[in-house]
């Protein structure tokens, strides 16, 4: 279990520290403003920035999901299957 924990929390914080720092880099206008990270790009123009835009939103999504499967999803399909096939030993024992 503690495989997983440290797994989803690896890819929750490399997630967070790219998505800072993509966010910093094209979404913060001024550090003086109240909404950063959020902001919509301004004057990216360049192939290069578009793909850091994408990058940046992949890390995004990359810091929700990869903690959901590894703390989440994978630990109810274990669960899951275990009972499972608990049922299924209960049923052939009868």
């Amino acid at each position: 279990m503690a495989d997983e924990f440290i797994k989803g929390f690896t890819l929750f914080a490399l997630g967070a520290l790219a998505w800072f720092t993509f966010g910093g880099w094209y979404r913060t206008p001024s550090y003086y403003e109240i909404v950063q990270l959020v902001n919509p790009a301004e004057g990216v123009n360049t192939a290069y920035g578009q793909v850091a835009l994408l990058a940046g939103d992949v890390a995004f999504w990359l810091m929700i999901v990869g903690p959901v499967v590894f703390w989440v999803l994978i630990p109810v399909s274990r669960e899951l299957r275990k009972s499972l096939n608990d049922d299924g030993d209960a049923e052939a024992a009868n």
